[in-house]
Order: C-alpha cells, then structure tokens, then sequence
C-alpha cells in the first residue's frame, strides 16, 4: 500500500489532503523522456509594419525611408537641359537689351549736354527788325544789372552801350526798361551767338556790346579782349541805332 494512503487512513482526514498530482497523473509505463522533453518556445508576433513617409521624390517614384531592391538601382530625377537653356537664353537677351538702353541714355544725355554748351553756330544775321550794326565787342563779370536780374559768366547775355539804353527807359526805374530780356545775335568770322540784354554798358559806344567770358570765347579768344562784331536785333526794338 501506498504510504501517503496509509497516512490518511490513519489521520482519519480524507478531505483535508490533497492527492499528489504527480501521482495520479503519471504514467509510470510511459518513457522517461517523454516527461522531460521541454516545451517549444513561441514564436514572437510580429508588430505593425511602419507606413512609409511620402516627400516631394515621390514625384519620381521614391519613398522617403525606402530601400531599392538589391537588383534595383536608385533613381534620380532627371534635369530638363532644354528648359535650363531657353532660360539662360532669355535672361541673356534681357541684360542684352538693358543694357542697350542705358547706353543710348547715356548717348543721349552725352548729345544733350554738348548741344546745350555749345551755342555756337553760324546763323545769319536777321534785317527785318533792324541792322546789322558794326560795334565793338569786349567781356566783363556780371552780378546784378541794371535790369534787376544776377547773372553769371556762364550764361549767354549781354550789356548795351548805355546810349541805347537809356533812350529806351519809359521811367525812372531801370528794371522797367523795354530792351530788358530782348534778343541779339551777334557774328563774327562765320559764328553766330544769341544773346539776351540784361545790363547796362556806361563805357559802350551806342553799337559796342559787352557779354560775359562764355559769349566772347564761342566768337574770339579770350586773350584778344576787345574785337570787331556785326549784330542785329531778333525782336521789333523800342529805339533807333543810328
């Protein structure tokens, strides 16, 4: 007999003890080893798979992340050589023509600035309004004349012999005379000057002009000082040059 069996029948506690379930579920005729195999382990679960990130290179068919294949080769976008030329093209035609642009500015204002120094020219002297008169012609520093006007030696003006002006002053106020802003063109040796009267020559015989340096040296050099001129008034004048 089984010696935890006897155990019980002498304790008299059927229910308190536990049968050993060693004992009533082993086979004793079974072989050993098929009570100590172990048992297989289980295989992990894989997780989720990552969902891949998209970029802009999915244009050309690429995952951001993506490994090629090992019998594929990586794929890049392919440059448009076409497109990048007609485009370095147009950007060259369009500096081309600014630059262009700002040379015939330059030219022009280059143009200008010549024309508008150079007064010289060889015009003939008008007789409908009265002359040629025959004068002498000399330079002084301008300021302020007789007409109320400041002038400076650059400017394109002149002083009549104060003969003439004085026989054309309708009051006593000078800047009010009538032969104030009228015109003259003056020549000599085949150069014509117009000029603007703004002043008073108190040592002028009644046809001498006096003008600033700039008139005298478009008609004579500056050296000569005083010279010959013929010149003719381009406006109806208030007086009579005898």
């Amino acid at each position: 007999m089984d010696t935890s069996s006897q155990e019980i029948k002498n304790s008299g506690d059927v229910e308190s003890v536990a049968p050993n379930p060693k004992t009533l579920c082993r086979d004793e005729s079974a072989p050993a080893t098929a009570w100590s195999s172990p048992v297989p382990k289980r295989k992990p679960v894989p997780g989720p798979a990552p969902v891949p990130e998209t970029t802009t290179g999915a244009a050309y068919g690429e995952v951001k992340g993506a490994r090629p294949s090992p019998g594929q080769k990586r794929s890049w976008p392919s440059l448009d050589l076409s497109l990048l030329w007609r485009r370095r093209r147009k950007l060259v035609i369009i500096t081309i023509a600014i630059a262009v642009v700002l040379l015939a500015l330059i030219i022009g204002l280059a143009v200008g600035l010549t024309v508008g120094k150079n007064h010289n020219n060889n015009l003939p002297l008008p007789t409908a309004n009265g002359g040629p008169y025959d004068g002498d012609l000399t330079y002084y520093n301008p300021g302020l004349g007789a007409c109320g006007i400041t002038s400076t030696d650059t400017e394109m003006i002149c002083a009549v012999s104060h003969i003439l002006f004085d026989a054309a002053s309708t009051g006593s106020d000078p800047n009010d005379n009538p032969l104030c802003g009228m015109k003259l063109r003056l020549r000599r040796d085949d150069k014509s000057v117009d000029v603007t009267i703004v002043d008073r020559c108190v040592g002028c015989a009644v046809t001498d002009i006096d003008v600033t340096t700039a008139v005298f040296k478009e008609l004579a050099e500056i050296d000569q000082g005083r010279v010959s001129v013929e010149w003719s008034w381009l406006q109806k004048p208030p007086v009579t040059v005898s």
